[in-house]
């Protein structure tokens, strides 16, 4: 569901690190697009896909439709949702044509057709605005919850365990601005500085894990892996390696190895940033970097990145599982 979309995610990541409020080339009326193809866009592309690996274009169309009550439903951008109600409405088609085939007389098959498509897309489209945005919400709150705690009872490197899966769900601006970035305000209105503007902004964990790919991913995708890494470490989209996550979960275990090993790292140098570094990019860390912390910022990120590259090349089997789904 993921791969056929890979190239939009690109041209989203490439329009948002340069023309938003704090990008490259800040430009308005370009910006405008970001928020529309996060939203809209990109999880219905992934429901449109997954509905039509189940069935076909029929099933393509209904994903879609479907998907499109996600994005009414909730705040946040809904790709994972749309990974399951793209392929799950689309099989509820594919179970009613079955209870329709041979049974619709001549010259009322378009008619039949496109009626139980229409029903199985809209109720699936009404499901989702009234479920999923509420389940979403609950889901968002507890993940701050949890981190909250973590703060709280000095546990910082646990809190990538829920960090990071919240970030490839693209919960990560909820935590981050939602929780994280008050906390870290007060403490370092307090200090000068605060750790907990790098728990969750360390663009180290996505760099890694884009090099895994790079190195060990599947061939078909490895071309596409240069410009998400310039987009996501230079430019600080994170997003743009979470479909590179998405498409094979258990990586999701290199970012929170990744992330873990970053906040040691932080604490034990015992640094900290000024302010919420926005967008996450090394530029953006390096300017909010008050003076003497420089070294332990870098050697945090390169930590990180060290640390998910290896997590990620071993879940990628060196490149082993590569060779094997293409037959070599």
């Amino acid at each position: 569901m993921v791969m056929p979309n890979i190239a939009a995610f690109i041209a989203w990541g490439l329009i948002t690190a340069l023309f938003f409020s704090n990008g490259w080339l800040p430009n308005a009326k370009f910006a405008a697009l970001i928020v529309p193809m996060a939203h809209v866009l990109l999880p219905v592309l992934i429901g449109y896909t997954g509905g039509r690996m189940v069935h076909a274009q029929r099933g393509a169309v209904v994903g879609a439709v479907a998907t499109i009550g996600l994005v009414v439903g909730s705040d946040s951008p809904m790709f994972f949702g749309a990974m399951i109600v793209g392929p799950l409405t689309a099989y509820a088609l594919k179970l009613v044509d079955g209870l329709t085939t041979g049974r619709i007389r001549p010259g009322f098959e378009m008619l039949v057709e496109n009626f139980t498509a229409g029903i199985v897309g809209g109720l699936a489209a009404l499901a989702g605005v009234l479920a999923i945005g509420p389940v979403m919400r609950i889901f968002t709150d507890a993940a701050g919850a949890g981190v909250r705690f973590l703060v709280e009872h000095h546990l910082l490197p646990a809190a990538a365990i829920l960090i990071e899966p919240a970030k490839v769900l693209f919960l990560n601006n909820a935590i981050n601005h939602g929780v994280l970035g008050p906390l870290g305000i007060a403490e370092s209105s307090d200090s000068g500085k605060s750790i907990l503007f790098m728990l969750e902004t360390n663009p180290g964990p996505g760099l890694g894990i884009l090099l895994a790919y790079l190195c060990f991913g599947p061939r078909a995708l490895r071309p596409s892996v240069p410009a998400a890494m310039a987009i996501q470490f230079l430019g600080g989209i994170h997003e743009i390696y979470f479909p590179y996550v998405l498409m094979k979960p258990t990586m999701v275990l290199a970012a929170v190895c990744g992330g873990a090993a970053g906040i040691a790292t932080f604490l034990v140098t015992g640094v900290g940033l000024v302010a919420t570094p926005s967008p996450g990019s090394i530029f953006a860390y390096l300017a909010e970097t008050p003076r003497g912390d420089h070294s332990g910022v870098l050697a945090g990120v390169v930590v990180a990145a060290i640390v998910s590259f290896v997590v990620g090349s071993l879940l990628l089997g060196f490149g082993r599982l590569a060779r094997d789904e293409e037959g070599i």
